[in-house]
């Protein structure tokens, strides 16, 4: 990923600059749109480091350094993993918005190598736990011992104690030990014999699932996948990029190259910075806007929660960050809407009806006017 580029005329359109309903394929925001929510020092037409809307020095640099954190990202993901530039773009927004990515599809399109590859890049060690029907909780969490040298119950970390935590398979484990992560995952802690343990930070939980309905899974619950902030799937290359893999460029052959582009202080800090991009209050109020809308529409048994809500917010920060700005504008909401949302909602059917919904929300819902 490259610095920012200037906006397309063609996102101008015939409105004016106003932004209305939109659909899913939309892309850009007009320049005189994006002059409305942010004060002209923070609106730039040629390629720039991240502009800032209060211009304080402090705050600049801050976000440059995020900025930088994330152009290595991405550059690092796109060396190894092919043909998935949406879901290397949500990678990227996972690990500087604080939140918990679900990566789901099929198995051998990379789901594995993205994590890893994630991992390393944020200079990270990865803890791998491999999902299987028989994988206890004490196995993620820890478990007390005694120890008969000294008369003392002494608790032994389990893989979640890491910055970065690879659940690979995460639906072929029972409920009973999905649940372990659900503290771990929310509270950034984790309970055992009655004591508390705080887990580093920053930290990133990376779960795989294969397609509900194969053999050996289990469906997981609402409340664990409500805690994974986005969900991503990559989808089967197209034949050029297959051929390419198949001739060891980029997979695994690329990532045992593959070298850090932060350490873990800068990755804190990144995501420290991701906090302080502006959100005006109607862009918030639009985001709420569209997880309640999930309550009531067509098809929905159970809706987006308001952690939804706080997530979508939260990811809008993240790309914009990434987009080379320092404020949120409607089109980053738009397109964190459908990673963020349709993952959470329980619906009549599958997993693409979900999205539909969400991306037939934003079609219909009219996005905030300056």
């Amino acid at each position: 990923m490259g610095p920012p580029s200037t906006l397309p005329a063609a996102a101008l359109g015939e409105n004016g600059g106003q932004i209305g309903p939109r659909g899913p394929s939309d892309q850009g925001v007009c320049l005189t749109e994006v002059a409305r929510w942010a004060p002209a020092s923070a609106v730039t037409t040629a390629p720039a480091a991240v502009p800032t809307p209060n211009g304080d020095a402090a705050r600049a640099g801050r976000l440059r350094s995020a900025g930088a954190v994330a152009q290595g990202l991405d550059a690092n993901l796109t060396r190894v993993v092919k043909g998935a530039p949406g879901a290397l773009r949500i990678a990227v927004v996972a690990a500087l918005s604080g939140g918990h990515l679900l990566i789901e599809d099929v198995p051998g399109v990379g789901k594995t190598v993205l994590a890893r590859t994630l991992a390393v890049s944020l200079g990270a060690e990865l803890s791998r736990i491999q999902g299987h029907p028989d994988l206890l909780p004490g196995d993620v969490t820890g478990v007390t011992v005694y120890d008969q040298k000294t008369g003392n119950w002494d608790f032994r970390r389990g893989p979640v104690f890491s910055h970065v935590v690879l659940l690979d398979e995460l639906n072929r484990t029972p409920p009973r030990t999905q649940s372990a992560l659900l503290e771990a995952m929310d509270e950034q802690q984790v309970t055992v014999d009655g004591q508390t343990w705080p887990l580093p930070q920053p930290n990133l939980v990376l779960a795989t699932q294969n397609p509900v309905g194969q053999l050996g899974t289990f469906p997981l619950v609402e409340s664990q996948l409500d805690r994974f902030a986005l969900c991503a799937t990559l989808g089967y290359p197209d034949a050029a990029t297959e051929a390419r893999l198949a001739l060891h460029d980029g997979g695994r052959d690329a990532l045992a190259n593959l070298g850090p582009v932060c350490s873990i202080a800068e990755w804190s800090a990144a995501v420290a910075a991701t906090s302080e991009i502006s959100v005006a209050p109607a862009i918030a109020a639009y985001a709420v806007g569209i997880a309640r809308a999930t309550r009531d529409a067509a098809g929905v048994r159970l809706g987006a929660s308001p952690r939804a809500s706080i997530a979508l917010v939260r990811s809008a920060q993240a790309h914009a960050l990434v987009s080379g700005r320092g404020y949120v504008s409607p089109d980053d909401v738009a397109a964190m809407a459908v990673p963020s949302l349709a993952h959470r909602l329980v619906v009549d059917g599958d997993g693409q009806f979900a999205a539909s919904i969400v991306s037939g929300l934003l079609a219909t819902l009219p996005a905030p006017r300056p």
